[in-house]
């Protein structure tokens, strides 16, 4: 079966500039045919119950079964397994995630993934819990498509399973530092509040921010210690984004002291990512998923690009890091797609007075740093699909 990534630079190929009709994961329809939207749990226009099911990767039209109470089929009356909605749908998180009517687990595949959720008795704690599941959501739905290994550590993987602790400080108490360690992300809940993540943001000379992109870096030093660390990757990594037998805690000391060095734009995605090879890799691996997520969603609803004229030399094969592989036309045509996309956003946000939507420039060392992380993707897919068919 085509990965994720091979079905979206296909759908580049062929889509891309002809006309074309949406038609794609991020796109959904309810059975009365109106649009629906990914958090959506029930159709505005018919009043269908939804759910989102992970693994068909949409958002489906519901009907209970009059026979089993809490237990849905499809609303289209094809035949398919049954679906529990999951234990989150009532809670402040209001999760819309489907559970297979057999899976012991009353959690969803991303619900499933939370060590520690908020004081829900606090004030406030609960609508920024649902901000945070929202975008963890989206997260986990984008490494599911890309067949990347996404299980709880909760049971599920005790070794090498991913967790999140959703945490906030108590006053007078320690700071809550967001951050990954040993498979645990952590995340201050504070990030949540738009006022606060802001003003950090500010603080640290950031030009972009979000609960997403967070969870997208932090992810990305899960992956490093899975796919990278051990294996044949690595000496690979040392060449691509240096030696991370650095002094991680120096490097970070140095950064924040002393700022960037002067040239980071044509080596880094970002200013941060200069700071150490670790966060080189988690910064280009969150970049990764802004580029995938984005131009597939772009492609969902039916954003035309053969007008675009920006202007952009499109970047070639000698940027990548492995200019032969076999897929490295594909690759091109994700990047050269993301910069025209890009452009244009951003000239549309400064029209109504915004922040550019995508603040960064890519570099040609960052384009094969971005190739690299691709591979190391598209192979543990690979595996991944080995392993299910054996």
């Amino acid at each position: 079966m085509a990965g994720f990534f091979d079905t979206l630079s296909d759908r580049l190929g062929q889509d891309w500039k002809p006309q074309r009709q949406p038609r794609a994961w991020r796109a959904y329809r309810c059975v009365c045919q109106r649009p629906v939207f990914f958090r959506n749990s029930q159709c505005l226009a018919c009043h269908a119950p939804l759910g989102y099911e992970p693994t068909r990767a949409q958002v489906l039209a519901l009907q209970a079964d009059p026979q089993a109470p809490g237990l849905w089929a499809l609303a289209d009356g094809s035949a398919s397994p049954r679906y529990r909605r999951c234990a989150n749908f009532d809670s402040p998180a209001g999760c819309n995630w489907l559970v297979p009517e057999h899976d012991p687990n009353p959690l969803c595949r991303s619900c499933r993934l939370n060590r520690t959720i908020p004081d829900l008795s606090q004030p406030d704690n609960a609508q920024l819990w649902q901000r945070i599941e929202a975008a963890k959501a989206r997260l986990v739905s984008s490494l599911l498509a890309l067949q990347l290994p996404v299980r709880s550590r909760l049971g599920e993987d005790p070794q090498h399973g991913l967790a999140f602790d959703f945490l906030r400080a108590v006053p007078g108490g320690p700071a809550v530092v967001t951050g990954h360690a040993q498979g645990i992300i952590t995340l201050d809940i504070a990030e949540a509040d738009d006022a606060h993540r802001e003003r950090v943001r500010r603080q640290l000379h950031e030009p972009y921010r979000t609960l997403l992109g967070h969870l997208r870096h932090e992810v990305g030093h899960y992956y490093w210690a899975r796919l990278v660390a051990q294996s044949a990757w690595l000496n690979e990594f040392r060449a691509v984004f240096g030696d991370e037998r650095r002094d991680y805690a120096a490097a970070l000391q140095r950064h924040y002291a002393e700022g960037p060095p002067a040239q980071w734009s044509l080596h880094h995605v970002s200013a941060y990512a200069s700071a150490h090879p670790w966060e080189d890799w988690a910064e280009t691996w969150a970049h990764y998923l802004h580029m995938v997520d984005t131009l597939d969603t772009a492609l969902s609803f039916g954003l035309e690009a053969d007008e675009l004229e920006t202007g952009y030399e499109p970047f070639t094969t000698d940027c990548l890091y492995r200019p032969q592989d076999p897929d490295a036309q594909r690759f091109l045509s994700v990047v050269n797609a993301w910069t025209e996309l890009t452009g244009v956003l951003n000239e549309l946000s400064r029209s109504m007075g915004q922040p550019d939507f995508y603040p960064f420039v890519l570099s040609r060392t960052a384009v094969a740093k971005l190739q690299f992380v691709h591979l190391v993707v598209t192979q543990a897919a690979s595996t991944a699909g080995q392993d299910s068919a054996g």
